[in-house]
């Protein structure tokens, strides 16, 4: 019985002692957050700032435009978890509860395309995207989520497989076509894999900086990701004071 509870609280030390270490990072920029720049060239580094120091976040929300970061992030958000969740369900559905011809090569086909690296294809899109007349805007970043990501669509297709299939033909039986019963049956016995989708593409975008950093210039268009680095870049000095602020605001 002794053996046990000392075994468990090793455990649960060794858990606690990984998570602080883990979290560490986190703690340093939200504690930085709060020293003036003086501070940050201090030796020994010190962990907590002498005194609780707002002016960074004054003169964050005075002098940048993190709320206009901050209202392009929830653009790039809710325009692409609408568009993925949209398209990858529609074209789950049929791969995954009708019956038709070379199903299983399409749906192989859609997974083939994960295996290829997303910087190969950003020159042609580049490009494309250019000739559209797309380019400084949302729409390249927004209207390719609409066509169906793979993983998304692998997601979406495992899932509807776990539902009962008699629930389709019952349906049928009372008159719904296909259309009626993805939205009526199908989509609400979904919203586990909705919520997940959902989620993961949230945090893909809100962390995402190599695909706006491509093909927005506007200072008014960046999201938040962009236009901290941006921030950065533009002062004589790294004002690491209101970049930790910043970081904080992501954190949060």
């Amino acid at each position: 019985m002794i053996f046990k509870i000392v075994n468990r609280a090793l455990i649960y030390f060794l858990m606690i002692l990984v998570a602080i270490i883990m979290f560490f990072p986190i703690l340093w920029i939200i504690s930085s957050s709060f020293k003036p720049l003086v501070e940050f060239n201090s030796y020994p580094p010190k962990f907590f700032p002498s005194e609780i120091y707002l002016k960074n976040y004054i003169e964050l929300f005075s002098q940048s435009k993190i709320l206009i970061y901050l209202r392009n992030t929830l653009i790039l958000i809710i325009g692409n978890t609408l568009g993925t969740l949209i398209s990858s369900s529609v074209v789950a559905y049929p791969l995954a509860r009708m019956e038709f011809k070379f199903r299983s090569i399409i749906f192989g086909l859609i997974l083939a395309t994960m295996m290829v690296p997303s910087f190969v294809t950003i020159i042609p899109q580049y490009v494309l995207f250019k000739e559209f007349g797309w380019l400084d805007s949302f729409l390249p970043i927004i209207v390719p989520a609409f066509f169906a990501y793979p993983y998304n669509v692998f997601l979406f297709r495992q899932f509807y497989r776990t539902i009962p299939k008699e629930l389709d033909e019952a349906a049928k039986i009372d008159g719904c076509n296909s259309w009626q019963i993805f939205l009526k049956i199908i989509v609400p016995l979904s919203r586990p894999v909705f919520i997940t989708i959902g989620v993961l593409s949230s945090i893909f975008w809100w962390n995402e900086f190599f695909i706006p950093l491509i093909f927005i210039n506007s200072e008014d268009l960046k999201p938040l990701s962009v236009g901290s680095y941006s921030f950065s870049r533009t002062m004589f000095i790294v004002r690491w004071d209101l970049l930790m602020a910043m970081a904080t605001v992501m954190i949060i």
